[in-house]
């Protein structure tokens, strides 16, 4: 079920609006910056709230499980291979990638995938991984474009499976290694 928010009097009114049950969800690709959410009786605007984020650094920030053990290894190869430093790094249980978070249109408490967050759009999953790779030094570009003729259902369905599985095979750490 779907909310739409529309502005009323003095507030805002939510529509619930569902799908029938005959019709599947479509994959996408990435996520569109999220549309005001309610918090109590309060409403916010996720990607006013987060804008000051890219107001003095346009770089994209990369969200991260900060405990998974391969995401931290994932986060020190883009170090190792971003000498321009064309990327930043949030771990995604802080609470600035909360918020960017719920700026993508995420729930705050979901550590499922790695996010790519850019000051007009979000990535999640492999689109995360082919846009972040398309940042950092040769031959990952390269690799990237080739990738993306992988269809999106697949990369995703490996993507899924590593990401179910990531604690069980590469481990757990006890708080976030990675400080920027």
């Amino acid at each position: 079920m779907a909310a739409l928010l529309i502005p009323s009097g003095g507030g805002c009114v939510r529509l619930g609006v569902s799908r029938p049950a005959h019709v599947r969800r479509s994959l996408t690709a990435f996520a569109t910056l999220s549309p005001p959410s309610s918090r109590g009786d309060v409403v916010v605007d996720w990607v006013e709230a987060t804008s000051g984020f890219f107001q003095k650094d346009t770089r994209p920030i990369m969200l991260f499980d900060g405990v998974c053990n391969l995401c931290n290894g994932g986060v020190k190869f883009v170090r190792d291979n971003d000498r321009n430093r064309r990327i930043r790094f949030e771990a995604l249980q802080s609470e600035a990638g909360k918020n960017l978070l719920r700026r993508s249109g995420r729930a705050p408490d979901d550590i499922s995938s790695v996010v790519l967050v850019e000051k007009d759009r979000s990535h999640i999953k492999s689109e995360a991984v082919l846009k972040i790779m398309e940042y950092i030094d040769l031959p990952f570009p390269q690799l990237a474009f080739f990738l993306r003729f992988v269809p999106l259902f697949v990369r995703d369905f490996a993507y899924d499976n590593v990401a179910n599985n990531r604690y069980t095979i590469f481990g757990r750490s006890e708080s976030c290694e990675i400080i920027e």
